[in-house]
């Protein structure tokens, strides 16, 4: 997963005006105790990071 489809989802699912602030702001414990913002930096695979958000938000495994 690239980083621009990361965020695509990241939008998708809280929308462009929330989904950097939450990214920059909430801590995942399942990343280190990192937020999704920080492990992306850190060099943490997007597609790693993407699951460990979704688990976070308890997003629905197939969007209707």
């Amino acid at each position: 997963m690239r980083h621009t489809e990361f965020w695509a989802r990241m939008d998708d699912a809280l929308g462009s005006s929330y989904s950097r602030t939450w990214a920059d702001t909430f801590v995942i414990g399942e990343l280190d105790g990192q937020t999704a913002s920080g492990a992306l930096a850190a060099g943490v695979p997007a597609k790693q990071v993407w699951e460990a958000v979704w688990r976070s938000l308890e997003l629905p495994a197939v969007k209707k």
